[in-house]
């Protein structure tokens, strides 16, 4: 037959594009029992003979209006990698793609575009603001789309969802109203977190809470009847407007005489009384701690239990409003707060300040400061959904990897509060609540055309003007998808998911209120595994942000090495339980390895010129064919176990070591004694053996590179490499005749014991270290890589090194030697290393310059003994005294390196 041509450089432009057009257009990430799946019938042929494994995936859906980062690309590799997996594992499988419509990101979005306009979203009204929203999704949208196929995202695109499409839309709304049906939804006046920019409420978890510098300002109050003033300490002066009271602790013997006192309340011409309460720290400054209710969480629930009047300060700009003396309103905080210092200066009411480090919140979308604030607002009641979620990790219905963040996930369960849904913006599923004037509150799963109390038409309805949290739709989204609340097929057949997977940061925002949601509206756990990744951070450690301009963007990554290799980079680092550092030379590593299959690739079917393949079954298998099955299937093995187990690096380095050391560099180069020596037959069967373990290998690799092994299946001579395994008994493509001629619809290679021989790999892995140890004699002593060498080897009897002698020709083909003698006894003018069962003698004979030999000897003496000398004296000075542990540890690793490089180095001139 005709050599197979690959390109001669491997360039992943040629071809990614066009393969996951291909890929779509076939049809090949449909789940296998939609009848238009191209492996549809091979599913059919399955399930009738047993049950076929179901595997379903929900993408964390993207905000709209974001690109897609460095996080989202480890995300979706992560993602790609199980999905296509369990495809070829003959798994029913399904990954369901979908964007997110992250109300606060994207009404901020719009809110900016028009304030470059000199206009506000009032000057457009909800309508019309919406009609823009909307296109700026769609614009968005088509990013992410983009950006996802060119990673390979294996997703089923006929199943995309958004969070505010109509199925998704009437999920919400019934999910809303069934709640507060069962009395677990409620509205109320309370103190929630406030982000003035935003201009809406916030949950707990949507609050970020950093180390700041700032101050702890000292302020006096003084007694109404003028018998003297009290010591406060404050954050934040400008509250003291607010403020209804100031509390110590009951038990504090030096207050008990002045509780019930009035103070003054600077600035305000307010009263206020001195107050008992046990949240006070006696031991905590002056034991006095002023109380803001309608400004600190704290200080409400001592408010409510002291019956105290909540003021509230603040408009919902974070500007003072008119509950504050005149010259202060519609002034920002930081303002307020210098006038406030300057006026108590003047009123000698100012003590003094220190510089403190503080946890301050800020808004999670904008990074705004948040604030307490007194609003009207919508909760839900969590406790009673955490209990049934907790009651569930214990029955083991679903399971983290690593099971490090099942304490993190059950420490905010057992603490939960209630969840504040509510937001104050436009953009969002619109709260199902409508007002009546007479006064008549409705709730209502389809918009009311009357009052059920009055009969008023729907023109006397005002619906709330508020939307709901963006994480009260995404908390329905492994069933919402799937077409809940009604009873799809999809959601019969593929719900409960398999697995979620996500990155750590989310846990409370996302993974917790699906476990949540699947319980309480369908029964079951959304999902059996949870695995959950780090996050992508630079070579620094730090956490990538445009702020300190150290992003990657994947698309970048892609352009300059190709998808392929983003993703084994990603996939090989991303330990777990770990963060993962890159910058973007580490991708090369992803590079390399990609060409490494290219090129592999390329020999081997620029081998097939002249050649006949030909069947070969067990039987016709040599030794060295025997070995590399062995690593194949041990391979495979520890593939399959890292898979199962969400060991993303795991597998990668499986595959990695496969491939690179054990079938590139060495089987693919010992095969080439038989294209050197062999006849026609033994040609003929060494490249047919080549193309079943290539073929074989690339199904192992496709999970983890899918484009380049897509590539480089596609030039394979499949038909015949099919037929011939069936005529020699071997394993088929498919487990049945179907097949689309596609590696992403191939089956996962399976272990099989049968093939894996110990005794070959024993004797194999003897004769790598005594090639091994004739390549590292060489480096040491310096000489040119293309001299061919003279060696001696000492065998011991009966060990797995009487390999040696059956394959000799071998050794000299990948060690470079022109002669081996095998000797009883050490043989002089020879430098020797040992290693199982064997010795090894380089002889210093015409090929070797003896003088030369003993000339660098001696200079690598003379620099590792300075190398030893140097390590002496710091380890014997203040270093060894000052430096950390490790430091000083790997010191004296050195030392004993150059130690033991000296002693080898010296044997060496004793042997010449």
């Amino acid at each position: 037959m005709k050599a197979i041509e690959l390109e001669k450089s491997y360039n992943p432009k040629d071809f990614e594009d066009r393969i996951y057009a291909e890929w779509v257009q076939t049809g090949c990430f449909k789940p296998a029992s939609d009848k238009d799946s191209p492996v549809h019938e091979c599913y059919l042929n399955k399930s009738k003979k047993s049950s076929v494994s179901k595997y379903t995936v929900v993408i964390p859906p993207p905000n709209v209006t974001g690109v897609l980062h460095m996080g989202h690309g480890l995300n979706n590799t992560l993602q790609d990698i199980v999905v296509r997996y369990h495809r070829m594992k003959g798994d029913d499988t399904l990954w369901i793609p979908g964007t997110d419509h992250a109300g606060i990101a994207t009404q901020n979005v719009v809110e900016k575009q028009l304030k470059k306009e000199g206009k506000t979203r009032n000057d457009l009204g909800r309508e019309k603001f919406l009609e823009r929203t909307w296109k700026v999704k769609e614009d968005h949208h088509n990013t992410i789309v983009k950006q996802q196929r060119k990673l390979g995202n294996s997703v089923d695109w006929n199943r995309e969802r958004f969070t505010m499409d109509e199925g998704l839309s009437k999920a919400v709304r019934n999910v809303f109203v069934t709640l507060y049906e069962r009395g677990l939804i409620y509205k109320g006046h309370y103190l929630v977190n406030w982000c003035p920019r935003c201009g809406t409420a916030l949950a707990d978890d949507e609050v970020e809470h950093t180390d700041t510098d700032g101050f702890m300002y000292h302020i006096y109050y003084e007694f109404e009847d003028g018998s003297g003033k009290i010591e406060i300490a404050t954050t934040r002066p400008e509250t003291l407007l607010g403020d209804t009271a100031v509390a110590v602790n009951p038990e504090d013997e030096r207050y008990k005489s002045v509780v019930g006192k009035k103070l003054k309340l600077p600035l305000t011409g307010r009263v206020i009384s001195l107050i008992a309460d046990s949240y006070v720290d006696k031991e905590f400054g002056t034991g006095m701690v002023k109380i803001t209710p309608a400004h600190d969480p704290n200080d409400w629930e001592v408010g409510k239990r002291n019956n105290l009047e909540v003021i509230n300060i603040l408009n919902p700009d974070g500007t003072l409003n008119n509950n504050c003396p005149e010259k202060y309103r519609g002034l920002k905080c930081p303002e307020a707060r210098k006038l406030i210092i300057e006026d108590l200066k003047e009123l000698g009411l100012y003590k003094g300040e220190e510089k403190i480090k503080h946890s301050v919140g800020h808004c999670y979308r904008c990074s705004t400061v948040v604030e307490p604030y007194l609003s009207d607002q919508w909760f839900v009641k969590m406790k009673p959904l955490a209990d049934k979620a907790l009651a569930a990790w214990k029955n083991e219905e679903f399971v983290f990897y690593p099971r490090k963040w099942e304490n993190t996930f059950t420490h905010w369960m057992e603490n939960i509060r209630d969840w504040c849904i509510s937001r104050q913006l436009w953009w969002g599923h619109r709260i199902p609540v409508w007002y009546c004037e007479c006064g008549e509150t409705i709730v209502s799963r389809e918009d009311p055309v009357k009052c059920p109390k009055c009969g008023a038409d729907a023109s006397h309805l005002k619906q709330d003007p508020d939307v709901l949290d963006t994480w009260f739709s995404s908390w329905l989204w492994p069933f919402s998808t799937l077409g809940w609340p009604e009873k799809t097929s999809d959601l019969e057949h593929f719900y409960p998911t398999t697995a979620i997977v996500t990155a750590y940061d989310i846990i409370f925002f996302w993974v917790s209120r699906m476990i949540m949601a699947g319980l309480e509206f369908t029964g079951k756990s959304p999902f059996h595994d949870i695995y959950i990744h780090g996050l992508v951070r630079d070579k620094q450690g730090r956490k990538m942000s445009k702020s300190l301009g150290n992003g990657i963007d994947p698309l970048e990554i892609i352009d300059l090495y190709g998808a392929d290799a983003l993703k084994f980079t990603l996939s090989y680092m991303c330990a777990q339980g770990q963060d993962v550092l890159v910058d973007k030379d580490s991708f090369k590593m992803g590079s390399r390895f990609c060409n490494k299959v290219w090129n592999a690739s390329r020999y081997i079917l620029g081998n097939l010129e002249d050649r006949t393949l030909i069947p070969v079954a067990d039987s016709d298998l040599n030794e060295l064919d025997k070995w590399i099955y062995t690593c194949l299937d041990n391979a495979v093995k520890n593939a399959r176990a890292a898979f199962e187990s969400y060991r993303y690096n795991d597998g990668a380095s499986a595959i990695y070591e496969y491939f690179w050391n054990d079938f590139c560099d060495w089987y693919v180069e010992a095969t080439k004694l038989s294209f050197k020596n062999g006849d026609d037959h033994e040609k003929d069967r060494a490249v047919s053996v080549l193309l079943n373990v290539l073929e074989e290998s690339l199904r192992l690799l496709h999970p983890y590179i899918p484009f380049v092994t897509e590539e480089i299946y596609s030039k394979l001579p499949l038909a015949q490499i099919v037929e011939n395994r069936k005529k020699a008994g071997g394993q088929k493509i498919l487990p049945c005749e179907e097949y689309t001629g596609l590696l992403v619809t191939a089956p996962y290679p399976e272990e099989k014991s049968s093939r894996i021989n110990k005794e070959i790999t024993e004797r194999f892995e003897t004769l790598k270290e005594l090639i091994r140890t004739l390549r590292g004699l060489r480096v040491e002593c310096g000489i040119d890589p293309a001299s061919k060498l003279h060696i001696a080897v000492k065998i011991s009897k009966g060990s797995s090194a009487e390999v040696i002698k059956e394959k000799t020709d071998m050794v000299c083909l990948l060690a470079g030697i022109s002669k081996v003698d095998f000797v009883e006894s050490n043989p002089e003018k020879s430098i020797g290393a040992v290693g199982k069962g064997f010795e090894a003698f380089l002889l210093v004979d015409e090929s070797v310059n003896k003088e030369q030999l003993r000339q660098k000897f001696t200079r690598d003496i003379e620099y590792e003994t300075e190398n030893v000398r140097r390590s002496t004296n710091k380890l014997n000075g203040k270093f060894a005294e000052h430096a950390p542990a490790e430091v000083v540890q790997e010191e004296r690793n050195r030392m004993e390196e150059a130690q033991r490089r000296i002693e080898k180095l010296n044997s060496y001139l004793k042997n010449l």
